[in-house]
């Protein structure tokens, strides 16, 4: 027991319900001996897309639990690179908390607690140390914010890191969307008085079995880096909030409502619409697309991803077309878009700083095979 609640606290049971049927799709990793299997969110808008505004909604449930449990103390919410960002970020938007993301990227000025996360196809993570340091006497409790969370050893090795580089009494939470916890990694949390909020519990030891009934016959499709038939307009936007860095819900949330007013007040844009996030950053872009669907347009959210994800014909998979692309960030990452399809517009929401044409070309020429002409590169900067 953790302040009066079971270690493991299923607040949805009293607001909404979730089944694992609505959130979850088993697929399968590609080349990864470490875990056959990728559990893919179908709320979630990282790889299939959907309406931003059942991401969002989804994303407050988690959010009360929080609320409810940690009221009267001041917290840090945690998010995890890439595909918890943006649920981090909702979060903290939903509780003001201040808020922090892990990233792979290289952050100007900073000093890093480094960390793995061993089951992933990239297994470097970084946290920014001298932001840590600065708020580390300042709280009550980390917790860490995931998509989902399977053996739990990846936060582990983050709060061991940090319970022994620093003297403050902290105490530590996770809230995932998923809880596919064993009883053993359970019982470890149990032990370390790690409480663990969640909307669906799932049995993963049945996915392996599940990943090897697909044929992994889907279209995969290496997108070219010549000049694009599509003739994008770049629009940079300023006021951009680095999530990677210390800020908080509120700001955050103020930045990407300020965004989506720019973008309202100098584009024309309605119908059927792609609001397109880049690899970490996906927050700005599902806040965006959920602003224009309250506005009346159909819209549809997901993002650019590092995870390279088998595809597969079969109906009752999830992923059908996969695009390989290079990082908008780094041209010599290879980087992955999943089942694209026809909008009338597509804004492409991102923070790469220096992109290439060869990293552009990628991403557009993938959008223009999905049938895509009219894109909008929706660049945020300071």
């Amino acid at each position: 027991m953790c302040g009066g609640l079971p270690i493991f606290w299923n607040w949805s049971k009293m607001v909404k319900m979730y089944t694992e049927k609505d959130l979850v799709a088993v697929a399968k990793r590609e080349n990864n001996t470490k875990r056959k299997y990728l559990v893919v969110n179908k709320l979630q808008g990282k790889h299939i897309p959907v309406d931003p505004r059942k991401s969002l909604e989804m994303f407050t449930e988690l959010a009360q639990q929080v609320k409810q449990a940690y009221a009267n103390e001041k917290i840090l919410l945690v998010g995890f690179a890439e595909t918890a960002t943006a649920i981090g970020s909702a979060v903290a938007a939903e509780t003001g908390a201040r808020y922090i993301q892990t990233t792979r990227e290289n952050i100007p000025d900073a000093e890093y607690l480094f960390f793995s996360e061993q089951h992933s196809h990239a297994t470097e993570q970084k946290l920014v140390k001298n932001d840590i340091d600065s708020v580390i006497n300042d709280i009550d409790r980390i917790i860490f914010v995931e998509d989902e969370v399977t053996t739990g050893n990846t936060i582990l090795n983050i709060i061991n890191i940090i319970e022994k580089l620093y003297t403050a009494k902290i105490n530590f939470s996770v809230a995932a969307l998923i809880n596919g916890m064993d009883e053993a990694s359970a019982k470890v949390y149990t032990e370390r008085g790690i409480t663990v909020h969640y909307l669906v519990k799932t049995r993963n030891s049945e996915y392996d079995e599940v990943a090897d009934k697909y044929e992994i016959n889907g279209t995969y499709v290496s997108a070219d880096t010549n000049k694009s038939i599509i003739i994008p307009e770049a629009i940079t936007f300023t006021g951009h909030v680095n999530a990677r860095r210390l800020t908080d819900g509120n700001t955050y949330k103020q930045a990407c409502e300020t965004l989506y007013q720019q973008i309202k007040s100098k584009l024309d844009v309605s119908g059927n619409i792609l609001v397109l996030g880049t690899e970490e950053t996906m927050y700005p872009a599902m806040y965006v697309g959920a602003r224009l669907a309250d506005d009346g347009n159909t819209v549809k959210n997901h993002a650019t991803t590092r995870s390279p994800i088998a595809v597969s014909k079969d109906e009752g998979y999830p992923l059908h077309t996969r695009y390989t692309l290079k990082s908008l960030y780094d041209e010599e990452r290879t980087t992955f878009i999943y089942n694209i399809g026809k909008y009338d517009t597509v804004l492409i929401v991102t923070d790469a700083e220096n992109m290439t044409d060869n990293s552009l070309n990628t991403l557009l020429n993938a959008i223009s095979a999905g049938g895509n002409n009219r894109v909008y590169i929706i660049r945020w900067t300071n």
